[in-house]
């Protein structure tokens, strides 16, 4: 490293936010950003260690960390965004939301903060749209083979960049209004802008890839439109169908999928007409059933629509906050995490089971719930929640929000007509070379692997691409008869 000792001589500085006050006013950005200088100081800190477990371990595109903040400290920084894109497309993307594995992988963190890795990546690519150094490049020459990618979030638009930089003619569908998917219409605004996604998509159409928006493979279009016009399909659509709670009162009015309130939001802050039964919870007390990131996201969104208090609920054991043994580094810490929508304003509650739901004119009022001790059975095998007595409490609820994770894709007339095989969690079924049970479709991201990071669908996402191309030359060269 050209810092030897930066490690020794700096601490972390994070960025921190905008104030509480000022934030759930409005949908913009939480998070601030370092100076290009502040970053410099900040890349010293990477030290010269043996294994590089941020790129190891950590970081599911294999990021060359090391390198990069090398060249960052050293001021290099068109060098810098050639060496993070070789690993990375979208760092506009995974510099603001990913969890950064990588920092709870790197050695400097066994002892001290880590690097701020995720902080030096969104600069680095920042940096290059400031300057003008990052714009469109499209491929020299094109193939005749064209595909179709279905789904435009991460893991899509994964595919379609790799394949189109190949040089294939790429056309991806979307179903919704505007191309983006999860990074569109299930993060929040004050996390993910959509302006980020909007010049991305821009610059790919720029590239040369075509998106097709407001169509639904399957209803506006046939499988049989799909086979006739394209040499290969990928289906990239996600996993949306949402974990339910069917326990007495689901039927209540002010019971909402999470993803529903979410992207009703997104859509209002996009000027998009919403449809549906309007989700709001102004003036409301609400109720997050699921402690996750997308329940942070509705907390965060629920005060920011002026809600009367909001309380979050697990089933799950309260973490420990300090990496506990059971992951120790470099291993992803099941700690306790507090987001910045929980400093806004939550109450969260652990080890809480929700047992029916009350409500009076057909309107959801109050959650029936009680408190929960996690036991493993005498032989071993999985824990499990078994009521603690006498912990029952009444919860008042105007709105309930439930954010308990996907179980699969859910219906699909693609995958239907298509009569792609599935495996027994109801995923679609996918070969090493992420080819499904249909010679010439592939699938990639959480259709096939289940809901996960938007870091993991976009590397998952560039590996099929990958996979799509050595078949397509694999066809190419074969013997014309």
């Amino acid at each position: 490293m050209g810092k030897e000792r930066g490690f020794m001589e700096h601490e972390r500085l994070d960025p921190g936010y905008r104030p509480i006050e000022e934030r759930v006013e409005d949908y913009g950005a939480v998070e601030r950003q370092l100076t290009d200088k502040q970053l410099v100081v900040q890349a010293t800190r990477c030290m010269d260690c043996g294994v590089p477990f941020c790129c190891t371990t950590g970081c599911p595109l294999a990021n060359v960390i090391p390198e990069f903040n090398d060249l960052v400290y050293q001021e290099r920084w068109p060098e810098a965004l050639d060496m993070l894109l070789l690993t990375n497309p979208f760092p506009e993307f995974t510099g603001r939301i990913c969890p950064a594995p990588c920092e709870t992988s790197c050695v400097l963190g066994i002892n001290k903060e880590p690097v701020a890795i995720r902080q030096i990546e969104v600069s680095i690519v920042e940096n290059a749209f400031r300057r003008g150094v990052l714009k469109a490049n499209p491929p020299p020459q094109r193939h005749e083979a064209r595909i179709a990618v279905v789904g435009s979030g991460p893991a899509g638009l994964g595919v379609a960049d790799v394949l189109n930089r190949y040089g294939y003619n790429v056309v991806v569908y979307e179903k919704n209004r505007n191309p983006g998917g999860l990074l569109r219409y299930g993060i929040p605004d004050f996390k993910l802008e959509k302006w980020v996604v909007e010049r991305r998509i821009q610059l790919m159409q720029d590239e040369g890839v075509v998106f097709e928006t407001g169509v639904e493979i399957g209803r506006d279009l046939s499988s049989h439109y799909l086979r006739d016009r394209f040499d290969a399909i990928v289906l990239t659509g996600g996993a949306e169908q949402p974990r339910d709670l069917p326990i007495p009162g689901r039927d209540l009015k002010g019971i909402h999928f999470a993803m529903d309130f979410l992207t009703q939001q997104n859509q209002r802050n996009g000027g998009e007409t919403v449809t549906q039964t309007e989700i709001s919870a102004k003036g409301k007390h609400v109720v997050v059933i699921g402690g996750g990131d997308t329940g942070s996201d509705c907390v965060g969104t629920s005060n920011r629509q002026g809600a009367l208090s909001v309380t979050q609920l697990e089933i799950m054991p309260e973490p420990a906050g300090e990496r506990p043994p059971e992951t120790p580094w470099p291993l992803w810490p099941a700690s306790r995490r507090d987001s910045s929508s929980h400093r806004e304003g939550c109450e969260r509650r652990w080890s809480v089971q929700t047992e029916f739901f009350e409500g009076t004119d057909d309107h959801v009022s109050q959650l029936k719930c009680c408190e929960v001790e996690w036991v493993t059975p005498k032989d071993g095998g999985r824990p499990s929640p078994r009521k603690v007595k006498g912990s029952d409490f009444l919860l008042p609820a105007d709105l309930v929000l439930l954010s308990m994770g996907f179980v699969g894709p859910g219906p699909n007339r693609l995958v239907d007509d298509l009569e792609l095989k599935l495996d027994p969690r109801g995923m679609i079924q996918r070969d090493a070379d992420h080819k499904t049970s249909h010679p010439r479709v592939f699938v990639a991201g959480d259709m096939t692997h289940g809901a996960s990071l938007v870091v993991r669908a976009i590397n998952d996402g560039c590996e099929t691409a990958r996979s799509v191309v050595q078949w397509l030359e694999s066809k190419e060269a074969q013997p014309t008869t």
